[in-house]
């Protein structure tokens, strides 16, 4: 079961597909902000309430709703098709939005803000999985699909650059509210403008399979293989985003750890590109397991900052590290296009989505305790290990691969 690789004329090829243009500007513009909306919020109440805990406790009533409401919305779209959802989801999010700001501006009690946080955390549109749903039916099976999935892999990176720093920007802004407020529209009229563009307006939902009962996606076993992979994936990355600030605080330049962070992300990028032009390995089933493998050793090798002291071992076991991620994005949804149930794209999106982000809540709030307790390195060593034993559990997985999978995908894997 393989995957072919992508070349740099069909990423353009991809892109420039009859009806791709509208669609995919209006989708980078709804995602620009993914993560943006969560840390202009922390910072957002944090200034207003003076409280880096009652932010902390809001921002994850935004993390628990987002994780609900992706595979829910996902679960309606592939039902009803993409266009009401998100419009729906759109308006819905905009008004929850407005009422978290009216009443961080009242000073509202704690309670009320974590409920209107996890609400905009539930309507917040799951543009990802529509998006990348889309692309299965505007480029037809091949390389380049595989391209178009990477370009939403990596423009999902970038976005996971710049979107932070431009929080981190406007929260000085007169009002510390700006970022929220140009993140909530630049969403809103992303997936605005998105549903209603022509393809995904006549996009119709897909037939369904047999019924496959309250698990939805999640009734393959090849779909929760890569729904583990996600969470493997989580972990670890949010083990090195607790773990890499820590360093740098400790060596007496807090901001490097933003700069280390972002050059990161940078690698991500520029490895996904170079990676998509000849994947290994070939078999979506064994790349899944490998990859995470190897970002968690590199990851663990990170831990060797503590015992040497020095800042580069670090800089180069991220730059090792953060080659892995892009490359690990792409090739879990590449799984989800091989083994999802039919009719179920979009939710099964949605399940790799909330996957990553409970892995990532999960992997912070483990490293934040061991940091107290042990210094970064054993956070390091700690998420590493972590991606090692789940890299296993998948390796031992891999036959799910071969369940039976519908005869217009089996073209992605054959090879």
């Amino acid at each position: 079961m393989s995957s072919s690789s992508a070349t740099l004329s069909d990423y353009r090829a991809a892109l420039t597909s009859p009806g791709a243009l509208v669609p995919a500007l209006a989708s980078a513009l709804g995602r620009f902000p993914i993560a943006m909306v969560g840390l202009a919020t922390l910072l957002y109440v944090q200034r207003v309430t003076g409280s880096f805990a009652a932010a902390g406790l809001v921002s994850a009533g935004t993390l628990a709703g987002v994780s609900l409401g992706s595979v829910a919305q996902g679960r309606l779209m592939d039902r009803v098709g993409p266009t009401r959802p998100l419009l729906v989801a759109a308006v819905l999010f905009g008004l929850a939005e407005t009422g978290l700001v009216l009443a961080v501006q009242s000073r509202a009690a704690l309670p009320l803000l974590v409920l209107l946080a996890l609400v905009g955390g539930l309507v917040q549109p799951a543009l990802p999985g529509a998006s990348r749903s889309l692309w299965g039916v505007l480029v037809p099976a091949g390389p380049r699909r595989d391209a178009a999935f990477s370009y939403e892999a990596i423009s999902l990176e970038v976005f996971f650059i710049l979107g932070p720093a431009a929080a981190a920007f406007l929260v000085a802004a007169p009002w510390p509210g700006t970022g929220v407020a140009v993140a909530v529209s630049a969403m809103v009229i992303g997936s605005v403008g998105f549903a209603l563009s022509r393809p995904v307006r006549i996009q119709e939902p897909a037939p369904r399979g047999p019924s496959i009962g309250i698990l939805g996606a999640l009734a393959r076993p090849g779909m929760r293989t890569v729904a583990l992979a996600s969470l493997g994936f989580g972990l670890v990355i949010g083990t090195v985003e607790v773990g890499v600030p820590a360093v740098t605080a400790e060596a007496g330049s807090p901001a490097m750890g933003g700069v280390l962070l972002s050059a990161w992300s940078v690698a991500s990028v520029l490895a996904g590109v170079l990676y998509s032009l000849r994947p290994w390995p070939r078999p979506l089933h064994l790349r899944l397991p490998v990859l995470l493998a190897v970002f968690g050793v590199c990851v663990a090798a990170m831990a060797l900052t503590g015992p040497l002291g020095s800042i580069p071992v670090l800089v180069v076991a991220m730059l090792f590290a953060g080659a892995t991620i892009t490359p690990q994005v792409t090739a879990q949804s590449l799984g989800v296009e091989a083994v999802a149930p039919v009719g179920t794209a979009t939710e099964a999106f949605g399940w790799v989505v909330t996957a990553a982000t409970l892995g990532l809540s999960a992997g912070q709030s483990v490293a934040g305790v061991i940091v107290d307790a042990s210094g970064p390195a054993g956070a390091f060593l700690a998420g590493g290990v972590a991606g090692l034993v789940v890299a296993v559990v998948i390796w031992l997985r891999r036959g799910s691969f071969n369940a039976p999978a519908p005869a217009r995908r089996m073209a992605l894997v054959s090879g």
